[in-house]
């Protein structure tokens, strides 16, 4: 097996290739640490060169959409009012429409009843004119049938 002698040291293979590998390790962790190291300078350098940016329109802007729902508000608030305005003028007329409905309704019925008893009341005085009509048709009957009937009754009687 071949094997290495330094200094008094003697390698041999398996301890050889422990030692590349190692090396390369070490190599490797050195690259990656010098490449993280270089991209945070870098990152460092774009931080500082960093400029905010002016964002004073999207405050104007925001200003003013503020401004606008206020108003809004303020807008809603008052139509609100007049709606409620509205809706409680309509209810009270809501409410005397009812009770002038319910007047005239009362008013009608009074009214009715009232035609009612006349009515009967006329009814009952035409029956009793009715009788009377007949009871005076029966009495000028009973008179026709009596002067039609009298013996004296081809007499005349000569009036100046």
């Amino acid at each position: 097996m071949p094997s290495i002698e330094y200094q008094g040291l003697k390698f041999t293979g398996g301890k050889f290739f422990i030692i590349i590998s190692l090396i390369g390790a070490i190599i490797g962790g050195g690259w990656t640490g010098y490449k993280f190291y270089d991209d945070y300078l870098d990152m460092k350098q774009q931080v500082q060169e960093f400029v905010a940016p002016d964002l004073s329109g999207f405050d104007k802007r925001i200003e003013l959409i503020q401004q606008e729902v206020s108003m809004l508000s303020e807008e809603m608030q008052m139509i609100l009012s007049e709606v409620e305005l509205v809706a409680s003028t309509a209810k009270e007329l809501k409410d005397d429409l009812k009770s002038d409905v319910r007047q005239l309704e009362k008013d009608s019925r009074h009214t009715e009843s009232l035609v009612d008893s006349i009515k009967n009341s006329t009814r009952e005085e035409l029956r009793l004119f009715e009788d009377m009509i007949r009871e005076l048709e029966d009495n000028l009957q009973l008179e026709i049938d009596k002067a039609l009937n009298n013996p004296l009754g081809n007499m005349s009687a000569k009036v100046k």
